[in-house]
């Protein structure tokens, strides 16, 4: 989707405001479930798995390398075969293993999602051998056993209830995300919240792209970020994945959840194959952590795919979970209201999935 905002007050409407608009809108929410209990997002460091810390020297020399397919891919395991890294030719991005963590919604969702899968950004694509390369050499030794923010923590930093955070110079970078101002037109068929709130409108700055063009902020879109602008976010202004500033113009991440898809970059985990219910992909088993998942939410969008995610992982009861900036929670969550998170089975999202990048 595409992306601009204004500061929300979750859930500060009035059931019966909230209801009407709803009505108004003309949307219809399947598998709607019920709130358990109030709380914010947690995100817990419940330590080093069994078999997680860091290699000691003795371990280090009996690191081996090993091929996989379909996606073509490196992995690197230690010496009792633990896997240490995942990484996939053509893209960036870089599955590490680290200190488990814990993320949680419980406002939204009673799933959990424990993983020791912590998901960076590489400054170069992967290719075969490159694990002898020095660009990954270095890479590698400064992250391995890093607990600096990674996407995963970045992206669960706008999630309802989560805390503002400034840089050195006062910015609010982070910090509860709307998804966009509310829709007060009152067309028939309309949505409840507006698209178009890109990560500079969030930022409240203008911000120039490689092309030279310059994204200027809209006063009612601060604070808000659709689902396509939450992905630039989190890949483009927190971890410095070039950006385009449409989907036509620049290099880099395209603007919409569409141009996302349909571009070269990166690597299609999920060649996408066409935009039906017969064009669902099964094979989901390749995903990983990170990949980004498109959706055919809206038939009013035509050809275009019209929602994208970031993969979180398995959650606790085994389900593969996504987290996504969406209208009915007014923002970024792995929540359930207005659909279940999950990409298995037959939920409102696994049976709108379209297709998946690894960037």
């Amino acid at each position: 989707m595409a992306g601009k905002a204004k500061k929300k007050s979750r859930p500060a409407v009035s059931g019966l405001v909230v209801l009407a608009l709803v009505a108004t809108s003309g949307y219809l929410t399947l598998e709607l479930r019920k709130r358990d209990e109030k709380g914010v997002t947690q995100v817990t460091n419940i330590g080093v798995l069994e078999g997680n810390a860091a290699s000691g020297a003795e371990d280090k020399g009996r690191e081996s390398w090993s091929r996989l397919e379909n996606p073509a891919r490196s992995v690197l395991r230690d010496g009792e075969g633990r896997i240490k890294a995942v990484l996939t030719d053509g893209a960036r991005i870089a599955t590490l293993t680290g200190p488990a963590r814990t993320f949680a919604e419980p406002t939204s969702t009673s799933s959990k999602v424990s993983t020791t899968d912590w998901v960076r950004l590489m400054p170069e694509p992967w290719e075969e051998g490159a694990e002898k390369e020095k660009w990954f050499t270095q890479w590698y030794a400064e992250y391995k056993d890093s607990k600096e923010d990674d996407l995963f923590a970045s992206a669960f930093q706008y999630v309802a209830g989560a805390p503002p955070k400034k840089d050195e110079q006062g910015l609010v970078y982070a910090g509860d995300a709307n998804f966009g101002p509310l829709n007060t037109t009152g067309a028939e068929g309309g949505d409840l919240r507006l698209e178009q709130s890109d990560f500079y409108d969030y930022l409240g700055i203008p911000y120039t792209f490689r092309d030279g063009s310059t994204g200027v902020p809209e006063a009612m879109r601060a604070k808000s970020l659709d689902c396509s602008g939450f992905i630039r976010m989190v890949l483009g202004y927190r971890g410095r994945y070039p950006l385009m500033s449409s989907d036509a113009s620049g290099d880099g991440l395209p603007r919409t959840a569409n141009g996302m898809a349909r571009s070269k970059e990166g690597v299609d985990v999920l060649p996408l194959a066409g935009i039906t219910p017969d064009d669902r992909p099964s094979a989901i088993d390749q995903l990983q952590p990170g990949d980004l998942v498109f959706f055919k939410l809206d038939a009013r969008t035509g050809e275009r795919l019209d929602h994208v995610g970031m993969v979180v992982g398995y959650d606790t009861e085994g389900h593969l979970l996504f987290i996504s900036s969406r209208e009915e929670v007014n923002g970024p969550t792995i929540g359930d209201i207005g659909g279940v998170s999950r990409l298995d089975g037959n939920g409102y999202y696994a049976k709108t999935l379209r297709s998946a990048k690894r960037l």
